[in-house]
């Protein structure tokens, strides 16, 4: 499980509940109202199916969980070693010689990206190949991220309408006053759970997946880069240090000591 997603929604979790539990309501009073998660929960899914194609929404809990998973966007500071090897092999022996090492490349997108190259391929019909993978990889993200994020968003307004459902309910027995204020009750959790479900689970999900999103972007980005200045012969040394740029500034620092230590 990716720490930072696990550790946030147990917070989320504990800071709601536990606090709630010390205001002196119960954990079981907001699942003792089934009809309030019921309007919260499914018909916002409902109402964001509505807006996507059926493909995309099968699609969606793989989506969910890939907030929970490590290492889903690669590592670039391995690429870059592969990169620069590469480069130096390029350097020496000419660009053919990498043909008999390039089923060694774990990274698909890398593979293909050399395989253009050593082909003959025209940079520009290298880069333009490789960008276009990586816009329709930019897209698959963005319907991940939108549909949590549509899901936060219709979550409160469910939430209201189940408010008034539970209020349209409460007021139709105001001849049986001692059940008053537990039917109000009850029509606020719907409210509870709309807000719960927007600002505790699904927007923070949908952030983390463009997170996700951006970093594997980068990545790809930096193939890029890294192919087609094999393809152009480009020094070694200085292809580590333009590729190095890309890094987050701790991997990058790193990555930095590591290579003077050596």
């Amino acid at each position: 499980m990716e720490p930072a997603s696990l550790i946030g929604l147990v917070l989320v979790l504990v800071g709601t509940f536990i606090g709630s539990t010390l205001k002196g309501v119960g954990i079981g009073a907001y699942f003792g109202v089934p009809a309030a998660f019921l309007i919260v929960v499914v018909a916002s899914i409902g109402a964001t199916m509505m807006s996507n194609a059926m493909a995309d929404v099968k699609n969606m809990p793989k989506a969910f969980m890939k907030a929970f998973k490590p290492g889903d966007t690669g590592d670039p500071s391995a690429s870059i070693d592969t990169i620069v090897e590469f480069a130096e092999r390029a350097r020496r022996e000419g660009l053919l010689a990498l043909e008999d090492s390039i089923d060694k490349v774990e990274d698909p997108f890398m593979r293909r990206g050399l395989q253009m190259a050593i082909d003959g391929g025209d940079p520009e019909m290298v880069r333009d190949v490789m960008e276009t993978e990586v816009n329709a990889m930019r897209e698959r993200h963005k319907v991940g991220s939108q549909f949590m994020t549509s899901v936060g968003i219709f979550s409160p307004t469910f939430g209201i309408i189940g408010a008034v459902v539970g209020l349209i309910a409460t007021l139709s027995k105001l001849d049986d006053p001692a059940h008053l204020g537990a039917g109000i009750a009850a029509a606020f959790i719907a409210t509870f759970w709309g807000v719960f479900m927007a600002n505790g689970i699904f927007l923070p999900i949908g952030k983390k997946l463009q997170r996700l999103s951006a970093e594997e972007l980068a990545h790809k980005q930096l193939i890029i880069e890294g192919v087609l200045s094999i393809q152009a012969g480009s020094n070694p040394r200085m292809l580590d240090d333009i590729l190095t740029s890309y890094l987050a500034p701790k991997a990058r620092l790193a990555r930095m000591e590591e290579r003077q230590s050596a």
